[in-house]
């Protein structure tokens, strides 16, 4: 994710082990069916009631029918199938910002409430542990509400798109709103002939009936709720090929495809560069979508990223830190997307790498030197982590605004953590790291935990002394190899796109 403005321009998914790590604590409750209706969570650090207990989902469906204006409701419905990992009376869903109309398991009606954010389910009869169950909800799915909402449906001037990150896929569709729980999805989404849809995936079908037409995606691999996207708009789909044959397709106002075309020309070239990094791109298709809205953010939405149109045609913006912004949002399909984080304070994994790999492509591209950018970041980060925590312990979203977790803690200041581990490590090591990192995790989940314990591998050594100050510490540690960096009495700041 970029957000606006920055400081400096530059068969089943396997199971996952959070359900299982909080079962135990919250089974009394679950089966408590007497017991009032209560929102749960899966013990997020940053977002305690993002998530639910009790359930692995495998896989999401997700009807829209759009009525050709943001003013009112989308009819929709949601389809979840899932894996039960305790014994439930009760199924908490995150669901906010839409009116449930029915709700069905496996086939048999249920009676519904609602909880704080959560649409709290209770079926005719108990669900036993390990056991498979398809939840049905019939709602509304409000973009009404999105101008006053952080996250959500995006309205754009001829339609909308989705920004679901960190916390909101909850105010779209229900859901177990958590990038430790991933899924596979279909979309299917009924709009007015005049308009065109593309959702995360590849195109599963294409209906025509009187006025309207259905548009169906699926995806291939495995998906955070976070990511999901559906653009719906008076836009142009613009195909080309990348790296082995891969299909890109963008999305792009109509009326402004011929001016975006030199901008949609260069994705090839950045796969291609990439994948001489980190590996081969891990999903099946891409591309960007570039809405007419104003986000406040770009964002890596899976294998469609999206972008605000104007960051294109702003002329304070020198090409090279566009070109950098784009493949900021490329590199999250692996770093983010492919390897989800398990909780919210593994997000560094993320905005870290993707950092990196735009400072990367900045030097190499536009000969924009990594180390002075490294150097700044380390002048600021002892107060970019007074500010906002250290780079894999960000504080607490500000109230009401979810998105404040993305300071500059986990972008520059968690790139230059990875810089401090090349330095370490040495750069064979280091880039040996990056690429096992993808592979190993791909279509997954991992943690800090995680990372720290391959690079330990990798290096040969116990690195755990090494992260634990860099990741942790309320004071940045002395830089390998740069005795003389030191910081600096006060931040230099510029106006430019930031990312998620």
């Amino acid at each position: 994710m970029l957000l606006t403005p920055r400081s400096r321009p530059h068969p089943r998914p396997a199971r996952r082990t959070k359900a299982a790590l909080l079962a135990s604590a919250v089974s009394l409750c679950l089966l408590a069916a007497a017991a009032p209706a209560e929102p749960l969570g899966v013990g997020d650090r940053l977002f305690p009631y993002l998530g639910n207990p009790g359930y692995d989902v495998a896989s999401y469906d997700l009807s829209f029918t759009y009525p050709g204006t943001n003013d009112k409701p989308l009819q929709a419905v949601t389809t979840i199938n899932a894996w039960t990992t305790a014994d439930l009376d009760r199924i908490n869903l995150d669901f906010a910002h839409g009116t449930v109309q029915s709700v069905q398991v496996d086939g048999h009606p249920a009676t519904f409430s609602s909880a704080g954010e959560d649409l709290v389910v209770t079926p005719d009869r108990p669900l036993h542990e390990d056991s498979w169950t398809r939840i049905t909800v019939k709602h509304t799915s409000n973009p009404v509400a999105a101008k006053d909402q952080d996250g959500g449906w995006v309205r754009t001037s001829d339609g909308l798109a989705m920004a679901n990150q960190a916390d909101a896929a909850h105010l779209v569709f229900p859901s177990n709103d958590h990038p430790s729980d991933k899924a596979m999805f279909t979309f299917r989404i009924t709009a007015p002939n005049d308009y065109t849809v593309v959702a995360n995936g590849v195109p599963a079908g294409v209906e025509k009936v009187d006025g309207s037409t259905t548009w169906t995606y699926r995806t291939q691999h495995p998906m955070a709720t976070e990511l999901a996207q559906v653009s719906i708009g008076r836009s142009a789909v613009v195909r080309r090929t990348g790296p082995d044959g891969l299909p890109i397709r963008d999305v792009v106002p109509s009326a402004d495809r011929k001016a975006l075309e030199p901008w949609l020309a260069k994705t090839p070239d950045q796969i291609a560069w990439m994948e001489g990094k980190v590996g081969r791109y891990p999903f099946e298709t891409y591309g960007v979508l570039m809405a007419q809205a104003s986000t406040g953010f770009e964002l890596e939405t899976q294998t469609l990223s999206l972008f605000e149109k104007h960051v294109f045609s702003e002329p304070a913006y020198p090409k090279w830190y566009i070109e950098s912004i784009m493949v900021h949002e490329l590199s999250h399909q692996w770093f983010g997307d492919s390897v989800s984080p398990r909780s919210w304070s593994d997000v560094w994994l993320n905005e870290g790498h993707a950092t990196w790999y735009e400072a990367l492509y900045a030097q190499e591209k536009a000969n924009k030197p990594m180390e002075e950018r490294m150097k700044a970041a380390y002048g600021s980060s002892d107060r970019w982590r007074e500010a906002g925590g250290p780079p894999a312990q960000p504080k607490a979203p500000a109230p009401g605004q979810k998105i404040s977790i993305f300071r500059p803690n986990i972008y520059d200041g968690a790139a230059l953590v990875l810089y401090a581990l090349r330095q370490e490590i040495g750069q064979p090591a280091f880039e040996r790291l990056e690429r096992m990192w993808v592979q190993e995790h791909r279509d997954s989940t991992a943690s800090t935990a995680d990372f720290v314990h391959l690079a330990s591998t990798v290096a040969g050594r116990d690195l755990t002394g090494f992260f634990k100050g860099w990741l942790y510490g309320e004071k940045t540690p002395p830089m390998p190899g740069h005795p003389d960096w030191k910081p600096t009495a006060s931040p230099k700041s510029a106006k430019g796109p930031r990312r998620k």
